[in-house]
Protein backbone atom coordinates (compact mmCIF):
# COMPACT_ATOMS: atom_id res chain seq x y z
CA UNK A 1 0.00 0.00 0.00
CA UNK A 2 1.31 3.38 -1.27
CA UNK A 3 1.77 5.79 1.94
CA UNK A 4 2.04 9.50 1.81
CA UNK A 5 5.29 11.60 2.78
CA UNK A 6 5.98 14.79 3.66
CA UNK A 7 9.15 15.86 2.66
CA UNK A 8 11.67 16.76 5.72
CA UNK A 9 11.97 20.93 6.87
CA UNK A 10 15.15 20.79 7.25
CA UNK A 11 16.67 18.85 3.78
CA UNK A 12 19.81 20.41 4.12
CA UNK A 13 20.62 18.17 7.04
CA UNK A 14 19.43 15.01 5.26
CA UNK A 15 22.27 11.82 4.99
CA UNK A 16 22.38 8.52 5.38
CA UNK A 17 23.88 6.89 8.07
CA UNK A 18 24.42 3.22 8.05
CA UNK A 19 25.78 1.99 11.39
CA UNK A 20 28.64 -0.11 11.17
CA UNK A 21 28.94 -3.03 14.21
CA UNK A 22 31.46 -1.21 16.72
CA UNK A 23 32.95 -4.91 17.49
CA UNK A 24 35.25 -4.76 14.46
CA UNK A 25 38.59 -3.26 13.75
CA UNK A 26 38.57 0.56 12.56
CA UNK A 27 41.65 0.89 11.61
CA UNK A 28 41.75 2.46 8.11
CA UNK A 29 44.21 3.63 5.91
CA UNK A 30 41.27 5.28 4.20
CA UNK A 31 39.01 7.26 6.36
CA UNK A 32 37.19 9.67 3.74
CA UNK A 33 35.43 9.30 0.36
CA UNK A 34 35.07 11.51 -2.12
CA UNK A 35 32.22 10.86 -5.14
CA UNK A 36 32.37 12.51 -8.44
CA UNK A 37 29.83 11.39 -11.07
CA UNK A 38 26.36 10.40 -12.22
CA UNK A 39 22.67 9.15 -10.52
CA UNK A 40 24.53 5.73 -10.19
CA UNK A 41 26.72 7.71 -7.33
CA UNK A 42 24.28 10.93 -6.55
CA UNK A 43 22.88 11.26 -3.30
CA UNK A 44 20.98 13.86 -3.04
CA UNK A 45 22.85 16.94 -4.72
CA UNK A 46 20.03 17.59 -7.76
CA UNK A 47 17.56 20.39 -7.25
CA UNK A 48 14.20 19.35 -5.49
CA UNK A 49 12.60 19.29 -8.99
CA UNK A 50 13.90 16.59 -10.54
CA UNK A 51 12.50 13.09 -10.09
CA UNK A 52 15.03 11.57 -7.46
CA UNK A 53 13.43 14.15 -4.87
CA UNK A 54 9.16 12.63 -5.44
CA UNK A 55 7.69 9.46 -4.58
CA UNK A 56 7.80 6.55 -5.16
CA UNK A 57 11.71 7.12 -5.14
CA UNK A 58 12.93 6.32 -1.49
CA UNK A 59 9.84 3.86 -1.22
CA UNK A 60 11.87 1.25 0.16
CA UNK A 61 14.12 2.90 2.55
CA UNK A 62 13.58 5.53 4.13
CA UNK A 63 10.02 5.75 3.06
CA UNK A 64 10.67 9.08 1.65
CA UNK A 65 12.92 10.56 -1.59
CA UNK A 66 16.71 11.43 -0.62
CA UNK A 67 17.79 12.96 -4.20
CA UNK A 68 18.60 9.32 -4.28
CA UNK A 69 17.87 7.76 -8.15
CA UNK A 70 16.17 4.48 -7.35
CA UNK A 71 13.48 3.14 -4.25
CA UNK A 72 16.06 2.97 -1.49
CA UNK A 73 19.91 3.14 -1.75
CA UNK A 74 22.76 3.32 -4.74
CA UNK A 75 26.09 2.58 -5.40
CA UNK A 76 27.47 4.67 -3.35
CA UNK A 77 26.39 3.52 0.13
CA UNK A 78 27.15 0.12 -0.49
CA UNK A 79 30.81 1.15 -1.23
CA UNK A 80 31.13 3.52 2.44
CA UNK A 81 29.74 0.61 4.21
CA UNK A 82 31.87 -1.88 2.56
CA UNK A 83 34.99 0.76 3.69
CA UNK A 84 33.62 1.05 7.08
CA UNK A 85 32.73 4.84 6.34
CA UNK A 86 29.18 7.05 6.80
CA UNK A 87 27.68 7.42 3.19
CA UNK A 88 29.49 11.21 2.13
CA UNK A 89 27.34 14.12 2.55
CA UNK A 90 26.35 15.65 -0.46
CA UNK A 91 27.82 18.91 -0.45
CA UNK A 92 25.00 20.55 -1.95
CA UNK A 93 23.24 19.43 1.54
CA UNK A 94 26.19 20.98 3.48
CA UNK A 95 25.79 24.21 3.77
CA UNK A 96 28.96 24.71 5.97
CA UNK A 97 27.14 23.21 8.83
CA UNK A 98 30.28 21.54 10.60
CA UNK A 99 33.49 19.97 9.65
CA UNK A 100 32.32 17.10 12.23
CA UNK A 101 30.11 16.51 9.72
CA UNK A 102 31.59 15.98 6.33
CA UNK A 103 34.82 14.16 7.87
CA UNK A 104 33.66 10.82 5.91
CA UNK A 105 34.18 12.87 2.51
CA UNK A 106 31.44 14.35 0.49
CA UNK A 107 29.54 13.92 -2.37
CA UNK A 108 30.19 16.27 -6.01
CA UNK A 109 27.71 13.69 -7.84
CA UNK A 110 24.89 14.92 -10.25
CA UNK A 111 22.28 12.89 -11.68
CA UNK A 112 22.31 13.44 -15.31
CA UNK A 113 26.12 14.12 -15.36
CA UNK A 114 28.77 13.20 -18.01
CA UNK A 115 32.07 14.22 -18.77
CA UNK A 116 30.51 16.85 -20.97
CA UNK A 117 27.62 18.62 -20.62
CA UNK A 118 23.70 17.17 -21.22
CA UNK A 119 20.57 17.94 -21.59
CA UNK A 120 19.89 17.90 -17.93
CA UNK A 121 21.98 20.80 -17.14
CA UNK A 122 23.71 19.55 -14.41
CA UNK A 123 27.61 20.14 -13.66
CA UNK A 124 29.37 18.08 -15.69
CA UNK A 125 32.74 15.78 -14.15
CA UNK A 126 35.28 18.96 -14.68
CA UNK A 127 33.20 21.30 -12.85
CA UNK A 128 32.85 18.33 -10.00
CA UNK A 129 36.18 18.63 -9.75
CA UNK A 130 36.47 22.57 -9.19
CA UNK A 131 34.68 22.47 -6.96
CA UNK A 132 36.22 19.80 -4.99
CA UNK A 133 39.34 21.58 -5.25
CA UNK A 134 37.56 24.86 -3.98
CA UNK A 135 36.70 22.87 -0.80
CA UNK A 136 39.97 22.49 -0.65
CA UNK A 137 41.29 25.84 -1.18
CA UNK A 138 38.73 26.91 1.68
CA UNK A 139 40.45 24.73 4.44
CA UNK A 140 37.84 22.18 4.65
CA UNK A 141 40.04 19.17 3.44
CA UNK A 142 43.56 19.77 4.14
CA UNK A 143 46.96 17.59 2.39
CA UNK A 144 46.41 15.24 5.29
CA UNK A 145 43.15 14.38 4.92
CA UNK A 146 43.48 13.75 1.43
CA UNK A 147 46.47 11.61 1.60
CA UNK A 148 43.77 8.97 3.96
CA UNK A 149 41.08 9.70 1.14
CA UNK A 150 39.80 7.40 -2.05
CA UNK A 151 37.81 9.14 -4.98
CA UNK A 152 35.03 7.02 -6.42
CA UNK A 153 34.30 8.67 -10.07
CA UNK A 154 31.26 7.14 -12.15
CA UNK A 155 30.52 7.90 -15.41
CA UNK A 156 27.27 5.33 -16.75
CA UNK A 157 26.37 7.08 -20.04
CA UNK A 158 24.50 10.08 -19.79
CA UNK A 159 27.62 11.35 -22.84
CA UNK A 160 26.10 8.77 -24.83
CA UNK A 161 22.49 9.45 -24.52
CA UNK A 162 23.38 13.11 -25.22
CA UNK A 163 24.69 11.74 -28.56
CA UNK A 164 22.06 9.85 -29.70
CA UNK A 165 19.50 13.29 -29.14
CA UNK A 166 21.68 14.95 -30.70
CA UNK A 167 21.25 13.16 -34.14
CA UNK A 168 24.81 11.02 -33.41
CA UNK A 169 25.12 8.13 -36.15
CA UNK A 170 25.95 4.52 -35.61
CA UNK A 171 29.02 5.12 -38.20
CA UNK A 172 30.39 7.61 -35.79
CA UNK A 173 29.58 6.56 -32.03
CA UNK A 174 32.86 4.52 -31.57
CA UNK A 175 34.67 7.77 -32.80
CA UNK A 176 32.50 10.08 -29.76
CA UNK A 177 33.33 6.95 -27.24
CA UNK A 178 37.15 7.88 -28.29
CA UNK A 179 36.59 11.44 -27.24
CA UNK A 180 34.75 10.65 -24.09
CA UNK A 181 37.45 8.89 -23.44
CA UNK A 182 40.07 11.29 -23.94
CA UNK A 183 37.82 14.02 -21.65
CA UNK A 184 38.00 11.09 -19.03
CA UNK A 185 41.70 10.45 -18.90
CA UNK A 186 42.46 14.84 -18.90
CA UNK A 187 39.18 14.42 -15.37
CA UNK A 188 41.35 11.71 -14.12
CA UNK A 189 44.21 13.23 -14.42
CA UNK A 190 42.98 16.38 -12.66
CA UNK A 191 42.11 13.93 -9.79
CA UNK A 192 45.40 11.97 -9.67
CA UNK A 193 47.19 15.80 -8.77
CA UNK A 194 45.03 16.36 -5.57
CA UNK A 195 46.96 13.92 -4.06
CA UNK A 196 44.23 11.40 -2.84
CA UNK A 197 45.57 8.04 -1.78
CA UNK A 198 43.33 5.82 -4.53
CA UNK A 199 40.90 6.91 -7.27
CA UNK A 200 38.71 4.04 -8.28
CA UNK A 201 36.67 4.31 -11.30
CA UNK A 202 33.65 2.31 -12.28
CA UNK A 203 33.50 0.90 -15.94
CA UNK A 204 30.26 1.28 -17.78
CA UNK A 205 27.55 -1.20 -17.13
CA UNK A 206 26.05 -3.36 -20.03
CA UNK A 207 23.69 -0.52 -21.46
CA UNK A 208 22.15 -3.12 -23.77
CA UNK A 209 21.20 -4.75 -21.00
CA UNK A 210 19.14 -1.68 -19.41
CA UNK A 211 15.31 -1.45 -19.23
CA UNK A 212 15.71 1.30 -22.12
CA UNK A 213 17.11 -1.10 -24.25
CA UNK A 214 15.44 -4.70 -23.03
CA UNK A 215 12.17 -2.88 -23.85
CA UNK A 216 12.55 -3.90 -27.21
CA UNK A 217 12.96 -7.34 -26.70
CA UNK A 218 10.05 -7.27 -23.93
CA UNK A 219 12.22 -7.24 -21.33
CA UNK A 220 13.56 -10.80 -22.16
CA UNK A 221 16.73 -10.14 -23.50
CA UNK A 222 19.88 -7.50 -23.93
CA UNK A 223 20.88 -5.75 -26.60
CA UNK A 224 24.10 -6.95 -27.95
CA UNK A 225 24.96 -4.50 -30.16
CA UNK A 226 24.89 -2.40 -27.45
CA UNK A 227 26.98 -4.37 -25.14
CA UNK A 228 29.52 -4.51 -27.60
CA UNK A 229 29.59 -0.79 -28.36
CA UNK A 230 29.93 -0.77 -24.02
CA UNK A 231 32.96 -3.05 -24.37
CA UNK A 232 34.55 -0.54 -26.25
CA UNK A 233 34.12 2.45 -23.82
CA UNK A 234 35.81 -0.09 -21.13
CA UNK A 235 38.70 -1.23 -23.23
CA UNK A 236 39.47 2.17 -23.45
CA UNK A 237 39.20 2.85 -20.08
CA UNK A 238 41.05 0.10 -18.95
CA UNK A 239 43.77 1.36 -21.31
CA UNK A 240 43.66 4.40 -19.72
CA UNK A 241 44.48 3.36 -16.35
CA UNK A 242 47.13 1.13 -17.27
CA UNK A 243 48.86 4.47 -18.68
CA UNK A 244 48.38 6.33 -15.78
CA UNK A 245 49.76 3.93 -13.03
CA UNK A 246 52.46 3.36 -15.51
CA UNK A 247 53.53 7.34 -15.08
CA UNK A 248 53.10 6.29 -11.14
CA UNK A 249 55.28 4.59 -8.80
CA UNK A 250 52.27 3.18 -6.12
CA UNK A 251 49.36 2.76 -8.85
CA UNK A 252 46.86 4.69 -6.90
CA UNK A 253 43.99 3.89 -10.12
CA UNK A 254 42.00 1.11 -10.15
CA UNK A 255 38.76 0.01 -12.07
CA UNK A 256 36.01 -1.69 -10.16
CA UNK A 257 34.09 -3.84 -13.11
CA UNK A 258 30.47 -2.92 -13.14
CA UNK A 259 30.08 -4.42 -16.56
CA UNK A 260 31.10 -7.90 -15.27
CA UNK A 261 28.88 -7.72 -11.69
CA UNK A 262 25.66 -6.44 -13.73
CA UNK A 263 26.34 -9.15 -16.14
CA UNK A 264 26.71 -11.96 -13.09
CA UNK A 265 23.59 -11.34 -11.32
CA UNK A 266 21.69 -10.96 -14.98
CA UNK A 267 23.12 -14.41 -15.95
CA UNK A 268 22.80 -16.23 -12.77
CA UNK A 269 18.94 -15.04 -12.75
CA UNK A 270 18.09 -15.59 -16.41
CA UNK A 271 20.48 -17.66 -18.44
CA UNK A 272 22.12 -18.09 -21.53
CA UNK A 273 19.16 -16.27 -23.13
CA UNK A 274 19.88 -13.08 -21.74
CA UNK A 275 23.64 -12.35 -22.70
CA UNK A 276 25.09 -15.01 -24.13
CA UNK A 277 26.71 -16.60 -21.01
CA UNK A 278 25.29 -20.01 -19.70
CA UNK A 279 24.58 -20.37 -16.00
CA UNK A 280 22.48 -21.98 -13.80
CA UNK A 281 18.83 -20.44 -13.44
CA UNK A 282 17.92 -19.44 -9.60
CA UNK A 283 15.53 -17.05 -9.60
CA UNK A 284 15.54 -14.86 -7.08
CA UNK A 285 14.43 -11.41 -9.18
CA UNK A 286 10.69 -11.75 -11.13
CA UNK A 287 10.23 -12.44 -14.74
CA UNK A 288 10.79 -10.83 -17.07
CA UNK A 289 13.87 -10.40 -15.85
CA UNK A 290 14.69 -6.70 -17.15
CA UNK A 291 12.08 -5.18 -16.98
CA UNK A 292 11.84 -2.46 -14.21
CA UNK A 293 9.43 -1.63 -11.29
CA UNK A 294 8.37 1.68 -11.97
CA UNK A 295 7.70 2.22 -15.55
CA UNK A 296 6.27 5.47 -16.93
CA UNK A 297 2.98 5.35 -19.43
CA UNK A 298 4.52 7.17 -22.21
CA UNK A 299 7.70 8.37 -23.15
CA UNK A 300 7.24 12.10 -22.63
CA UNK A 301 6.71 10.75 -18.58
CA UNK A 302 8.67 9.60 -16.14
CA UNK A 303 8.91 7.17 -13.18
CA UNK A 304 7.51 9.51 -10.85
CA UNK A 305 5.46 11.96 -13.19
CA UNK A 306 2.18 13.09 -12.26
CA UNK A 307 -0.57 15.31 -15.00
CA UNK A 308 -1.46 18.92 -14.61
CA UNK A 309 -4.22 17.21 -12.35
CA UNK A 310 -2.01 15.37 -10.03
CA UNK A 311 -2.98 11.77 -11.83
CA UNK A 312 0.23 9.62 -11.72
CA UNK A 313 1.86 8.81 -15.43
CA UNK A 314 3.55 5.95 -14.57
CA UNK A 315 3.06 1.92 -12.62
CA UNK A 316 5.00 0.95 -9.87
CA UNK A 317 5.33 -2.87 -8.98
CA UNK A 318 4.12 -4.03 -5.72
CA UNK A 319 7.19 -5.32 -4.44
CA UNK A 320 10.50 -3.42 -5.55
CA UNK A 321 12.61 -5.93 -4.06
CA UNK A 322 11.80 -8.03 -7.12
CA UNK A 323 13.25 -6.50 -9.86
CA UNK A 324 17.02 -5.37 -10.70
CA UNK A 325 15.84 -2.38 -11.83
CA UNK A 326 13.73 0.77 -10.00
CA UNK A 327 13.26 2.27 -13.69
CA UNK A 328 14.36 2.94 -17.28
CA UNK A 329 18.16 2.76 -16.41
CA UNK A 330 18.77 2.62 -12.75
CA UNK A 331 18.96 -0.73 -10.52
CA UNK A 332 16.96 -1.01 -7.53
CA UNK A 333 18.41 -0.97 -3.79
CA UNK A 334 18.26 -5.20 -3.87
CA UNK A 335 19.28 -4.53 -7.48
CA UNK A 336 22.72 -2.60 -6.26
CA UNK A 337 23.24 -5.13 -3.64
CA UNK A 338 23.32 -8.02 -5.64
CA UNK A 339 25.63 -5.97 -8.29
CA UNK A 340 27.76 -4.91 -5.25
CA UNK A 341 28.11 -8.43 -4.03
CA UNK A 342 29.46 -9.56 -7.46
CA UNK A 343 31.95 -7.19 -8.11
CA UNK A 344 33.93 -9.80 -5.55
CA UNK A 345 37.65 -9.75 -7.12
CA UNK A 346 37.13 -6.18 -7.78
CA UNK A 347 36.75 -5.45 -4.20
CA UNK A 348 39.17 -8.10 -3.11
CA UNK A 349 41.50 -5.93 -4.56
CA UNK A 350 40.64 -2.73 -3.38
CA UNK A 351 40.77 -3.77 -0.05
CA UNK A 352 44.49 -5.52 -0.33
CA UNK A 353 45.68 -1.91 -1.79
CA UNK A 354 43.73 0.24 0.76
CA UNK A 355 43.96 -1.67 4.07
CA UNK A 356 40.83 -1.91 4.88
CA UNK A 357 38.48 -4.22 6.81
CA UNK A 358 35.91 -4.43 4.68
CA UNK A 359 32.22 -4.92 5.84
CA UNK A 360 30.20 -7.06 3.78
CA UNK A 361 26.82 -5.02 3.25
CA UNK A 362 23.42 -6.74 4.37
CA UNK A 363 20.86 -3.85 4.90
CA UNK A 364 17.92 -4.28 6.41
CA UNK A 365 15.52 -2.00 8.30
CA UNK A 366 13.87 1.09 7.79
CA UNK A 367 13.51 4.62 8.98
CA UNK A 368 17.19 5.19 9.88
CA UNK A 369 17.30 8.37 8.08
CA UNK A 370 15.39 11.36 9.87
CA UNK A 371 15.09 14.97 8.74
CA UNK A 372 17.96 16.18 11.26
CA UNK A 373 20.20 13.44 9.85
CA UNK A 374 20.54 10.87 12.84
CA UNK A 375 19.39 7.33 13.07
CA UNK A 376 16.29 5.83 13.85
CA UNK A 377 17.01 2.31 13.61
CA UNK A 378 20.08 0.84 12.81
CA UNK A 379 20.99 -0.69 9.35
CA UNK A 380 22.77 -4.47 10.01
CA UNK A 381 25.92 -5.18 8.20
CA UNK A 382 26.71 -8.60 8.47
Amino acid sequence: MVRKFELPFLLSQLYVVIVVPHDRPHIHSISKLFVLGDSYVDTGNNKLTVQAWKFPFGETFPGFPTGRYSDGLVFTDFLASFMGLRSPMPYEQWNNLSKRRVRSGMNFAHGGAGVFNTYHKVPNITTQINTFKQYIVEGVYNKNDLEKAMALVALSGNDYQQYIIDGGTDEGFRAFVVKVLDQLELNLREIGKIGLKKVVMLNLEPLGCLPNKAVLMSYEKCDKHANNETMFHNMLLQQIVQRLNNETTDSPFQILDLYSAFLSVINKQGGEDYSGITKSRSFEFGNPLLKPCCIATSAEYLCGSVDGNGVKQYTLCENPTDNIFWDAVHPSQSGWKAIFSALGSSLTELHSHLNIHPQRPSLSGSGAISKYGHARRKISVS
